[in-house]
């Protein structure tokens, strides 16, 4: 009974970390009706800003620690106002969250910059030695923990129900509309509420520091918690993010203590997908009800490009050549190595374009295909000498399986709860990778994965996996240039365009939505087994949700409605950080504020704003009687 009371009290204390978290995921999804996964980015910024202030440079916690707050407040602040604020008015919430993704990767590269990528590990508060009520031994640093979150809660209750700002938040939270028209400044309040919860990440860092190490990507991992807190809590409902998070910390401690520390995440995940299935809305349902939020069927803006015949013909040859002839002029095995993992991850990047880009539907969970369709392959190999072309399409198999399984279960849902739904089975897939070491090596990695071989040639070099990479990807790309063009192809661009419309017109929408899904989980199979073959191993790092994040990446800079503009984006995040060693520090950062900047300026990619303006060129290069049809043809 006493080890029993002890996993639920320190449940509580982790749950309560949890719980502030997602407090801040609530006020901003009350007001703005988006959802901003930088929180945790914002937590070990603080928790880090707070190291340096006591640590290093010796300030006493009472003066260091909330300077950490309050500069990580500010930061927050304007980094919202610049970027996060502009987009709600010009993006639908699914971008919006996208945005956010490169916040956190903005935040995360940042850090790496200043802090480095060594651990830190802040002292307690008040000692180490722990106080014992019964048989029961509290850490110090639990006592204040509980304490913060008890004074934040009775703060955030008296700002938000006796305060003039409290009633513009409850108002905005309502109906947005209707609190402008009677004079509430929402931009101001919005860019407020991103502050207070910009503010409560902080405070949860500086808390939480000394209960865990400190590293610069762990704030990833302090978003995962919080999101899953407020979503089986309730969006919308302060109460039910407070209920979220003490549950999940509960469920989580209790599931290390009696399950495995590997599958606890697993199984915080399964109870996310059910609530999510079930319960989109949460266990607990907010009073006040945001009655309009326009951003929820904002309409896709711009349009898919398409060259003439003869200009796109021109361009796919001149494109192959180059891909052809590109690695004859690389004399560094390193540049090579990372050309081939870029024509590796295009595969996977084509079926996500397919997906988000023609399909408009968000996927954070590519990844996860990624990681079945390698474990797969890579298992079959080594345990029953499975040929390597059949190892692949097992894992296809069972990829197109989970595609259909996860499809049919979250088929209700649509727009920011889909990409919530695939964040959350990239995450689930990815703690299986770390829980099932007997088939996945867990965390250290599948080891021993041989070459591809097929028709007694072995694919045993970059040189000859690049090759092949750029096989499949001519071929796949044919298939869907052709399809694309077809009756189902105008079925799946109408989706995108207005899903409602689409379906008056008789277009089954589920049906398409579900091949699309399908496609693109099984080409991230496809990558993923070649990514095993290529690296002759493949661990949870290499295919986990990270690798989620930049594909997206990937493709948003790229040039999303286009299938070959995410190559663009690949290379740039792939293959230059390879030639240029001093970029590789930068990367993430870089790769962060390019999604924030594509998203905000450039919508359309590097490949998009390319072939607009290549598409304008040769419009006026046309003699001046002639024009050009739907297709492109000329017409008298």
């Amino acid at each position: 009974m006493t080890e029993f009371i002890q996993i639920c009290v320190d449940g509580l204390v982790v749950g309560a970390i949890y719980a502030l978290i997602a407090l801040g995921f609530s006020i901003v999804y009350r007001v703005t009706g988006a959802i901003s996964l930088a929180q945790g980015g914002f937590v070990i910024v603080s928790a880090l800003a707070g190291f340096t202030f006591t640590e290093t440079l010796g300030m006493p916690a009472i003066v260091g620690l909330p300077l950490a707050v309050v500069l990580t407040t500010i930061f927050g602040t304007v980094l919202g106002a610049l970027t996060f604020v502009p987009a709600l008015s010009r993006l639908s919430n699914s971008n919006v969250l996208m945005i956010t993704v490169g916040m956190l990767t903005l935040l995360e590269g940042l850090s790496f910059i200043v802090w480095g990528s060594q651990p830190y590990a802040p002292p307690p508060f008040s000692g180490q030695n722990p106080i014992s009520i019964g048989s029961v031994r509290i850490p110090t640093q639990d006592f204040w923990v509980l304490a913060t979150v008890a004074v934040v809660l009775a703060g955030l209750w008296y700002l938000i129900g006796h305060t003039k700002l409290g009633r513009a938040l409850r108002a905005c939270s309502e109906n947005p509309v209707a609190a402008s028209l009677v004079g509430v400044d929402v931009p101001r309040v919005t860019v407020l509420s991103f502050m207070l919860a910009t503010a409560l990440a902080a405070i949860a860092g500086v808390v939480v520091a000394p209960t865990t190490t400190l590293q610069f990507d762990i704030g990833r991992l302090f978003t995962i918690s919080g999101f899953i807190a407020v979503v089986i809590g309730g969006l919308s409902s302060s109460t039910g993010a407070l209920v979220g998070g003490l549950l999940l910390g509960l469920a989580t401690q209790l599931a290390t203590a009696y399950v495995s520390s590997l599958f606890s995440s697993a199984i915080a995940l399964l109870i996310l997908l059910g609530v999510l299935v079930w319960r989109p809305g949460g266990l607990i349902r907010s009073k006040v009800v945001r009655r309009l939020d326009v951003r929820d069927e904002k309409r896709v803006q711009g349009h898919l490009l398409r060259f003439p015949p003869r200009t796109a013909i021109w361009l796919s040859v001149a494109g192959l050549v180059i891909a052809l002839a590109l690695p004859h002029f690389i004399t560094s095995s390193g540049v090579m190595s990372s050309l081939t993992i870029a024509a590796i991850q295009f595969i996977a990047l084509i079926g996500l374009d397919l997906l988000m880009g023609y399909c408009g539907q968000v996927s954070l969970g590519h990844a996860g295909f990624m990681a079945i369709g390698g474990y797969t392959a890579g298992y079959l190999v080594i345990n029953y000498a499975v040929h390597p072309l059949l190892g692949i399409l097992a894992g296809m198999g069972l990829s197109l399986v989970c595609a259909l399984v996860l499809a049919m279960v979250t088929l209700r849902l649509r727009g920011l709860y889909l990409a919530l739904a695939t964040l959350a089975f990239s995450l689930l897939v990815d703690s299986c990778a770390v829980g099932f070491i007997d088939i996945t090596g867990g965390p250290s990695g599948l080891v021993g994965v041989p070459s591809f071989s097929m028709a007694g040639f072995d694919f045993d070099t970059a040189l000859s996996m690049y090759y092949l990479a750029v096989g499949v990807s001519v071929v796949v790309l044919l298939l869907l240039f052709g399809g694309l063009r077809s009756r189902f192809g105008r079925a799946i661009i109408a989706i995108r365009t207005d899903q409602m419309a689409a379906g008056a017109l008789g277009v089954n929408v589920v049906r398409h939505k579900l091949v699309v899904f399908a496609i693109s989980a099984v080409l991230a199979s496809l990558s993923g087994s070649l990514y095993a073959f290529s690296f002759n191993f493949l661990s949870p790092d290499m295919v986990g949700v990270n690798k989620s994040f930049e594909l997206v990446s990937m493709m948003v800079i790229g040039g999303e409605g286009t299938l070959v503009g995410s190559l663009f984006g690949c290379i740039l995040l792939t293959l230059l950080p390879t030639i240029f060693q001093s970029l590789a520090y930068y990367k993430t950062l870089a790769s962060g504020l390019l999604l924030i900047v594509c998203f905000l300026y450039l919508p359309q990619g590097i490949y998009g704003a390319f072939a607009e303006r290549l598409v304008r060129w040769t419009s006026r290069a046309k003699p001046s009687g002639a024009a050009l049809d739907a297709s492109g043809r000329r017409v008298a």
